[in-house]
């Protein structure tokens, strides 16, 4: 066991919406990415959605609402609720979701999770 430095993490990848393994946490996988722009509208129907902005500035966008969310601030989007996340400039986020479920809620069109 060994501390995991977030910041090494982040640097080691300039993609967006792209989402890294960090760490395994209870049947969890725990994830740092770079958002910008907007990512699509999708839902998860088994599984709630977690954002913990590590750094920047985000909005979530659910069904007619819009919530920015800060650095040190965290969001969480119940499942089977159709959000979006999007940052007009790029934000570094902390993600934690069950292995296996994909980050677009179709597998046929998620991103994969590389460990990093």
């Amino acid at each position: 066991m060994t501390p995991i430095n977030l910041a090494q993490k982040l640097s080691q990848f300039s993609t967006h919406w792209d989402p890294h393994v960090v760490a395994d946490y209870n049947g969890n996988d725990v994830m740092v990415v770079k958002f910008q722009g907007e990512f699509p509208f999708h839902l998860h129907e088994d599984t709630d959605d977690f954002f913990l902005v590590l750094e920047g500035e985000m909005v979530m966008d659910l069904e007619g609402q819009s919530h920015p969310v800060k650095a040190g601030e965290l969001f969480i989007v119940p499942k089977g609720v159709t959000h979006r996340p999007r940052a007009e400039e790029e934000c570094k986020v902390l993600l934690i979701e069950p292995k296996g479920v994909p980050n677009t809620g179709d597998p046929a069109t998620a991103a994969p999770k590389p460990r990093i």
